[in-house]
C-alpha cells in the first residue's frame, strides 16, 4: 500500500508542498490523455483516504469515485488534458508530459517539489523526481492517479453519448473486442488517435 515515504524523503531534503502526478489514458485508442496533480499534507488527510488510497487500477469504479469526491476536502488538486490532435502531433509520451505540466499549472497551490509516476520527469519549472510504480508507493501519486482516471472515465462516458456503439462508457476507448468490432462496423471518429497502429490499419482499409 502507498504511504508518505517518498514524500518524507523529499521533505528531509528541504522540499515542501510536494505534488504527486500521474496520468490516465496512454494506451487508449480514443479520447484525450488526462493527468492529475495532487498535494497532500499528512496532518490534513482524513482517515478513509489514508487507509484506502491506492493505485487507481486496483480500485473498483465505486471506490475510485468515493475517494475522488473526498479528495477536495483535504488536498490541492489540478487536472491537465492533452487532446487527440496533440497526441497525434506530438506522440503520446510528449502529450502525457504536456497534460502533466497543465495539471501542475492548474494546482491552486503551487508545489515546491514534484514526484511523477513512471521513469521520466517532464520538463517543469519545479524540482522533482520520477518514482517507478509510484501509484503503489506514494499516497500523493495514488491520489493523482485517481483524479486522472475518474476525470478521464467521465470524459469518455460523455463522449459515448454522442459517439454511440463503441462502448466507451465501458472500455474508456481501450482496445477491447467490443471497440475493435465497432471500428470495423462504424469506422474511425474524430476522437480516435490516428497515429496509433490499430487506427492506421482501419483507415488503410477505407
Amino acid at each position: 500500500m502507498p504511504d508518505f515515504s517518498v514524500e518524507d524523503s523529499a521533505r528531509s531534503k528541504g522540499h515542501f508542498f510536494i505534488a504527486g502526478v500521474d496520468e490516465a489514458g496512454r494506451g487508449s485508442w480514443a479520447g484525450p490523455v488526462v493527468a492529475g496533480a495532487v498535494i497532500l499534507e499528512a496532518d490534513n488527510l482524513i482517515p478513509p483516504l489514508r487507509s484506502e488510497l491506492d493505485d487507481s487500477k486496483k480500485l473498483t469504479v465505486r471506490k475510485r469515485q468515493t475517494l475522488f469526491e473526498m479528495l477536495p476536502t483535504c488536498a490541492s488538486i489540478g487536472v491537465g488534458i492533452a487532446d487527440v490532435n496533440e497526441i497525434d502531433r506530438l506522440n503520446i509520451l510528449e502529450a502525457s508530459f504536456l497534460a502533466m505540466a497543465r495539471a501542475i499549472s492548474d494546482l491552486p497551490q503551487k508545489p515546491g517539489y514534484v514526484i511523477v509516476d513512471g521513469n521520466k520527469v517532464p520538463d517543469l519549472p519545479y524540482p522533482g523526481e520520477y518514482v517507478v510504480k509510484g501509484d503503489s508507493r506514494s499516497l500523493s501519486i495514488a491520489a493523482a492517479s485517481i483524479v486522472a482516471k475518474v476525470t478521464r472515465d467521465n470524459i469518455m462516458v460523455n463522449l459515448a453519448k454522442t459517439f454511440t456503439g463503441y462502448g466507451w462508457e465501458r472500455n474508456a476507448g481501450y482496445g477491447t473486442q467490443e471497440h475493435k468490432m465497432a471500428l470495423e462496423r462504424l469506422g474511425v471518429t474524430e476522437h480516435h488517435r490516428k497515429s496509433y497502429a490499430p487506427i492506421i490499419k482501419i483507415l488503410s482499409k477505407s
